[in-house]
């Protein structure tokens, strides 16, 4: 049963992220299946389920835009040779000393990409640039045609996630409800609205990576992508795990999780996946439902190829503008609003300071800097926040409804 309710969560939030990365749905789906099946199996706990996040598809917008999806192809598989030797060094522990409002401040960053970078289908437009800073301004050089359909879809699957019940996301969670909701509507009245498209019934896509195909002189290029594909991968991995230990009583092996989720990042291009990491929503909604063995991780990874196999056509009529409101509300659910009202209403000055630069850092730059700064700009302004650490394995349960 476990397995079953996770794959209700994991179906349409794959979907949303493979679209939102800049893929496709199916490569979001492909990431699903061959992620929560190897890292279910090889990671540091029984708990943990991977898949596509929404942080993760913020760092691959302007990477899909820059160099398509090749170029993705190759910095998620360098990003896996990272991982894996993350665990090997015990790299993980460091991961603990990121101070908290650095954490929050790229969390806010990566939330508002992911808001922003959904206009597009939220309107039912289409824009230009590598960036979503530079996707926003060509709605006033290019032009901003909004549909009304597409409106509506977003708006209507953006108010019901919101009014949806708290206690029935148990049984059947608001996205997937939301998702399927806007599809039938769309079938039964043949409405005109921009749509997922074809989603193939297999699991190995035709648009994949080859290591023939990578070319030697553009690896200097894939260097900084994939090292912040890496570092997001430890970092959530690792907070997801430091959560779920607190919710089983069981901790979590940081080292083994970094080599398992190293393996599985490796090996998804091969299939045509993106980058992955272990989701809160995902493995929280596990436990919920009575996992206690990583069968039930790997039957939540068979459920969703079936439903690929058996479901595809109808998933192929899914509005854009519906997943574009999955995730403007997966968005704003993902901030860490506890500390950010912890810091604001008590007038934490230094942590005010780091968590806006950090955030500003985020979507001005990439994960990896905006870290950096984060830290430096912590130890500047007020060394003794530093060792206040981030803690792996003890304090308050994290709270996020979605990725």
């Amino acid at each position: 049963m476990a397995g079953l309710t996770t794959c209700a969560v994991a179906l349409p939030l794959a979907l949303a992220f493979g679209v939102s990365s800049g893929a496709t749905a199916s490569a979001g789906l492909i990431t699903a299946i061959i992620a929560g099946c190897l890292t279910c199996a090889l990671g540091g706990a029984f708990y943990q389920i991977s898949g596509p996040t929404g942080a993760m598809a913020a760092i691959l917008m302007s990477l899909v835009a820059t160099y398509g999806i090749q170029g993705v192809f190759a910095a998620t598989f360098m990003a896996g040779i990272l991982l894996i030797l993350m665990g090997i060094f015990k790299v993980g522990r460091l991961a603990s000393f990121i101070p908290g409002p650095v954490i929050a401040g790229f969390t806010s960053g990566i939330a508002l990409i992911i808001a922003l970078g959904q206009l597009d289908n939220f309107f039912g437009v289409t824009s230009v640039g590598s960036s979503t800073l530079e996707k926003i301004a060509s709605y006033f050089t290019v032009g901003f045609s909004p549909k009304l359909t597409s409106i509506l879809f977003g708006l209507c699957v953006i108010v019901f996630m919101f009014a949806y019940p708290k206690k029935w996301n148990a049984v059947m969670p608001s996205s997937l409800v939301s998702i399927i909701l806007a599809t039938a509507v769309c079938m039964i009245f043949d409405i005109d609205v921009p749509s997922v498209g074809a989603i193939p019934q297999t699991i190995i896509s035709e648009d994949r990576f080859s290591l023939a195909s990578l070319n030697l002189s553009q690896i200097g290029a894939f260097i900084s992508p994939a090292i912040s594909i890496a570092a997001l991968g430890m970092i959530e991995s690792l907070l997801c795990g430091a959560s779920a230990g607190r919710m089983t009583g069981k901790m979590l092996d940081n080292d083994r999780e970094l080599v398992a989720q190293g393996i599985s990042n490796a090996v998804l291009p091969f299939f045509g996946g993106i980058p992955s990491t272990a989701a809160i929503a995902r493995t929280s909604v596990a436990i919920k439902s009575g996992a206690k063995t990583r069968l039930a991780g790997i039957l939540h990874a068979v459920f969703l190829l079936v439903s690929m196999l058996v479901l595809a056509p109808v998933m192929s009529r899914i509005p854009l503008a519906s997943l574009a409101g999955v995730l403007i509300v997966t968005a704003w659910r993902m901030n860490e609003w506890e500390t950010i009202g912890h810091i604001f209403k008590n007038r934490l000055i230094t942590s005010m300071i780091v968590f806006s630069v950090t955030m500003v850092s985020t979507i001005l730059f990439d994960l990896t800097v905006a870290i950096v700064i984060g830290i430096v700009l912590t130890l500047i302004v007020d060394r003794s926040l530093f060792p206040k650490k981030l803690s792996f394995g003890k304090g308050k349960k994290d709270k996020k409804a979605e990725e």
